[in-house]
């Protein structure tokens, strides 16, 4: 301990200098003190600039030692010290969002709400059967962690670089080919947890410091069932699409899976939920379906907004409308999941759409009058990014939800 102690004095340290600044700043207070209860006037008058001066050089002292302190934490970003301060003390105020649903839709609407409250919660579906999550999910019987690590990269405080490598896919002529190596670091940590796959993200959240929380769904190891219009079933969340055929209803592998408890408790204190963007069938509704999860949406007095899909999503939605979204939605969880809906009403360039046609990929019909029929309020907004992609465009969707929230709700800082 005194070996440790006695660091603090080595040259170039850059403390000691401010800490004896500080210490003759009290020995001046105290030699002030002494002399200010003269009978005196003018030494009182002279013990009380004494004083002053004490105090100077204690504020100084301690304010270059902080200063120098942070520095060493924070190395190369002591400018920035004030506005990280600022910006953590902001977000801490903000409201409590609990966003659900899964893919690239729901992380890209992280990136956006991140900037807006610390108070943020992903409820993330653990469903998806394809890829490097299938391939692991199959050899080490774990949930999914794909959906899991795209949430974490997009809440991530971390530098860029280690967002880059958690999403860091290897090529394929490698023994690892197309995985990712988020997903496994995900899956040794869930080695390391003992099978604690909570454990697991919450640990992965600390290395990349995320802003926020990332809970999962379930814990339980389960896969989407769909039931088509012709009665036939398929199971896999990465095969449900290729059937080219409408979907009856979905369901889940193991019935009795349960909510994870900490998923049920942030949409219980919730001031806002946002289900989507993302698919449909396989993104948000087998959050829904999961036990309590629609009963607990249902009950909390959050404010519920719905952001549908910009296209139409080939052998999921094919001919759906925006009403037909909400419908689907409504009938697999509870008409009360939903408070309100956001829906893009801006044209899409037919060169983009040509590209798409290709895909059997149409434009989302903004039916805004049958979906107030229903009885859910509707924004209809310009929320497109077309540039390689046709997407949500992420500022625009949170201008679009801050805005909803602050207004309806009435959530202002």
């Amino acid at each position: 301990m005194s070996s440790n102690l006695s660091k603090w004095l080595y040259p170039g340290i850059k403390v000691k200098r401010w800490v004896l600044t500080s210490l003759f700043g009290v020995l001046v207070v105290s030699i002030g003190a002494i002399f200010i209860v003269s009978t005196y006037p003018f030494v009182r008058t002279f013990a009380t600039i004494i004083i002053l001066c004490g105090i100077v050089f204690i504020i100084l002292g301690m304010g270059k030692m902080i200063v120098s302190l942070l520095t060493l934490f924070l190395p190369e970003r002591e400018r920035d010290i004030v506005n990280i301060l600022y910006q953590r003390r902001y977000l801490e105020r903000g409201p409590k969002i609990v966003a659900i649903g899964g893919g690239h839709g729901l992380s890209h609407l992280l990136l956006g709400l991140k900037e807006y409250t610390a108070n943020l919660t992903a409820i993330v579906t653990v469903a998806d059967s394809g890829g490097s999550s299938g391939r692991l999910r199959e050899e080490f019987n774990i949930v999914a962690p794909g959906d899991i690590r795209n949430c974490l990269v997009a809440l991530a405080d971390a530098p860029a670089l280690m967002g880059e490598l958690f999403q860091y896919r290897f090529a394929e002529n490698s023994q690892l080919q197309g995985h990712n190596f988020g997903n496994l670091f995900l899956t040794a940590m869930v080695q390391i947890t003992k099978g604690d796959f909570k454990k697991a993200v919450e640990e992965s959240s600390k290395v990349l410091a995320i802003r926020g929380r990332v809970i999962p769904s379930t814990v339980h190891n389960i896969h989407l069932i769909a039931e088509y219009i012709d009665g036939t079933k398929t199971e896999g969340e990465a095969k449900i699409p290729k059937t080219n055929i409408p979907i009856k209803r979905l369901s889940l592998s193991n019935e009795n899976a349960e909510a994870t408890p900490e998923a049920l408790t942030a949409i219980a204190e919730a001031d806002i939920v946002v289900l989507g963007p993302g698919s449909l069938y396989t993104s948000i509704i087998p959050n829904l379906i999961i036990n309590e999860v629609s009963e607990a949406i249902a009950r909390s007095s959050a404010y519920k907004i719905y952001v549908c899909n910009v296209m139409t999503q080939p052998g999921e939605t094919d001919g759906f409308s925006a009403c037909d979204h909400v419908r689907v939605l409504t009938e697999h969880a509870n008409p009360d999941v939903v408070s309100a809906c956001i829906i893009n009403d801006a044209p899409i360039p037919e060169s983009v759409l040509k590209r798409y046609q290709t895909q059997r990929s149409y434009p989302v019909t903004p039916d805004v009058d049958k979906i107030k029929a229903m009885g859910y309020k509707v924004v209809a907004t310009d929320l497109l990014d077309v540039k390689d992609y046709i997407r949500h465009d992420s500022k625009k969707l949170t201008q679009t939800l801050i805005k909803l929230i602050e207004t309806k709700r009435v959530i202002k800082r």
